[in-house]
């Protein structure tokens, strides 16, 4: 099987009006309705800096142009990494996380904007918006709820089980290995430990570490799980997989899929031709977004399908995959020129051909 990439690569969201232009770890999602939805953090000055804030754009042409991003998430802290469920009628579940406070300060832009910002923020604004939110919104978008807290985090947020039920795989906030799933309530946000991977228990990963999960359920009711995986020693940056059988309650011993340094993190998607699909970062030379393909329902996958050919820089990624109507896809990402230009929200139209 080969892919075809379909026109070129297009901005979705940027901000050249001013510095606070760098748009960064999207997910993309087609709502019931039809349009589609990107979610990003968006309106920063840097990789890391105080001014994040989780934002969404919609498109009403299925990825021809954009609406102007809009927040969603705008705590006092760094809103990060938006993910993006869609479930039922007209659900959307929109998630987040951010950094504390001496994270960012020693992590961020050493300017007077950014110390000025982060000297003005207090221990109980701290204390009040750390940790990973989520909203759910029950007209595709239109209106939301509070924000909820969560336990777990994931850079592309839940996924839907066939039976309706939302299913969160994420990690436990700020620990590597610590893999749980849990159930949400769209009704009231309420989260129920379902069940734990246990990858801390395997004494050949001690020194290896696997965060940014993403799940999605095949038509078999196996439930399979991308996590992205490293090394003390920098010579892993690749996925993993596990499996469970039983709604996410086991979990199977994770195993390698793609090469040690074929990047991360996954976002799986299931083509309506039965392949399935998942995206990466490439960050080594050539940097770029890959995609890997399975046709046998994730027991094996391709070599690499380069989707798009990054810059001079190895601040890109997290690409996430729609289909459209006619079959062909959108994979939206980010990147940038190079690590002196603010990154943008990226996106490449693409098909699958025989």
């Amino acid at each position: 099987m080969n892919i075809k990439l379909i026109g070129d690569p297009k901005i979705v969201m940027t901000n050249t009006e001013s510095h606070h232009a760098y748009f960064a770890w999207p997910t993309i999602a087609k709502l019931q309705n039809g349009r589609i939805c990107v979610g990003a953090s968006g309106y920063r000055v840097e990789h890391i800096c105080p001014f994040g804030k989780g934002v969404l754009a919609f498109s009403d042409d299925n990825g021809e142009t954009y609406s102007k991003p809009v927040p969603i998430f705008d705590t006092v802290l760094d809103d990060r990494d938006v993910g993006l469920c869609v479930f039922g009628k007209s659900g959307l579940i929109a998630t987040s996380f951010n950094n504390t406070l001496q994270f960012q300060r020693e992590n961020m832009p050493q300017t007077e904007e950014c110390f000025n910002y982060i000297n003005s923020v207090s221990a109980e604004d701290e204390k009040r918006d750390l940790g990973v939110s989520f909203r759910i919104s029950h007209d595709c978008g239109e209106t939301w709820s509070k924000i909820y807290k969560s336990p777990i985090s994931s850079p592309h947020g839940p996924t839907v089980l066939r039976d309706g039920t939302v299913l969160w795989v994420g990690r436990i906030q700020g620990i590597h290995n610590h893999i749980e799933a849990h159930r949400i309530d769209t009704e009231t946000g309420e989260m129920t430990f379902v069940g734990d991977m246990g990858i801390y228990k395997y004494e050949e990963f001690k020194d290896t570490y696997f965060y940014e999960p993403h799940a999605i359920e095949l038509p078999d009711g196996r439930i399979i799980c991308h996590l992205r995986v490293e090394n003390k020693d920098e010579t892993l940056f690749t996925l993993y997989q596990s499996e469970s059988s039983d709604g996410g309650v086991t979990w199977t011993k994770p195993r390698q899929i793609i090469g040690d340094k074929s990047g991360a993190p996954g976002h799986i998607f299931m083509h309506s031709s039965g392949t399935l699909i998942t995206t990466v970062s490439h960050r080594d030379r050539p940097y770029g977004i890959w995609a890997f393909l399975s046709r046998d329902n994730g027991k094996t996958w391709s070599d690499e399908y380069v989707i798009f050919e990054g810059k001079d820089t190895d601040d890109l990624g997290y690409p996430s995959t729609i289909e459209l109507p006619d079959g062909s896809m959108i994979t939206a990402f980010y990147t940038r020129e190079n690590d002196f230009v603010p990154a943008v929200i990226m996106q490449q139209k693409w098909a699958l051909e025989k």
